[in-house]
């Protein structure tokens, strides 16, 4: 029985890695392929959920596993080349940059501390540059973009990092508070994943992570607007993640607990907050950074639209 992606011509040699053009279903789903060797030539269908391996001009055939021909290439050919970081000057972003850089890939760090955002970049050499970016300006996002695409000719990943707190409980949040973590650490995910989603369409292929918190995933006091900001972190999150699956482009969420960065002593003291964690302590930048080299990584293929907690337990 035909299949109702239709025919295609298949009736040249394939080389490893060569990436045929989709076709389309008639439901109008796209069909994702994948490296290819002889005349075989293994896709991922994202309308009934299978793999396909075309075999010379006409023979098709559907399995439920994943080649395992696929699997070593993707073990033996990393993917992450080239990755964009807001708030990447220090705390976790500046981790998850070194991170990055020493799994071998190309590193824009995005800030507004110009000074420290390319100093953290001058740190970790060639691999890395700066790019001064106020995650709240859209035409901002479009030039960093279009600054990273133009050195490195495309982003695999995205992680939208950057992000603010301002202590204030339901009565006492003013207006001004309530607005500025929005408008950075909401507004500014959903700028950052506006101005990466076209090429990465293009690409068929690509990982945004967005950086939300525990405040996320409970109900926290004092810090209603920062809370608020971070459930809709996760929740567009997941809207984003539905609409991008066909174009092969996955979307999670870390939910970082207490992390040792800039903003802890702004919770609480470090010691104080560490005791409240089942595990027994606060963690260090690099263990969320291990979480988001997870999911911008092929290990991480299949799952999108997921939260990741990085928190000793504390929301267990």
């Amino acid at each position: 029985n035909p299949h109702p992606a239709g025919q295609q011509e298949l009736n040249k040699p394939m080389l490893d890695g060569e990436e045929l053009p989709g076709m389309q279903h008639k439901y109008n789903e796209t069909v994702l392929f994948f490296p290819a060797q002889g005349q075989t030539c293994h896709a991922y269908c994202t309308y009934c959920f299978r793999w396909a391996q075309f075999i010379g001009d006409n023979e098709l055939k559907f399995s439920n596993k994943e080649p395992e021909q696929l699997r070593r290439y993707v073990e033996e050919n990393p993917q992450i080349d080239s990755v964009l970081i807001t708030g990447g000057a220090r705390g976790m972003g500046a981790a998850e940059a070194a991170l990055f850089v020493g799994e071998g890939a190309t590193v824009c760090i995005a800030d507004i501390l110009d000074e420290e955002g390319e100093a953290t970049a001058e740190a970790l050499g060639d691999a890395a540059n700066y790019h001064h970016l106020d995650v709240r300006d859209a035409e901002a996002w479009a030039k960093t973009v279009e600054g990273c695409l133009s050195k490195y000719g495309k982003i695999d990943c995205l992680v939208n990092n950057a992000g603010v707190y301002r202590e204030g409980n339901l009565e006492t949040t003013t207006a001004e508070d309530w607005e500025f973590q929005i408008a950075i650490n909401q507004t500014g995910v959903l700028l950052g994943m506006q101005a990466v989603a076209p090429s990465m369409r293009e690409k068929q292929r690509g990982s945004i992570i967005n950086i939300s918190s525990i405040a996320g995933l409970m109900g926290t006091q004092n810090c209603i607007g920062y809370g608020a900001s971070k459930w809709a972190v996760r929740g567009m999150t997941k809207s984003a993640a539905k609409e991008l699956a066909p174009f092969n482009v996955r979307v999670n969420s870390i939910h970082p607990g207490l992390i040792e960065t800039d903003m802890l002593p702004l919770v609480g003291a470090p010691d104080v907050m560490g005791a409240l964690v089942p595990m027994g302590r606060t963690a260090h930048a690099d263990e969320v950074a291990d979480t988001a080299l997870f999911l911008a990584s092929d290990d991480s293929r299949y799952t999108t639209g997921a939260e990741f907690a990085v928190d000793g337990g504390f929301t267990a």
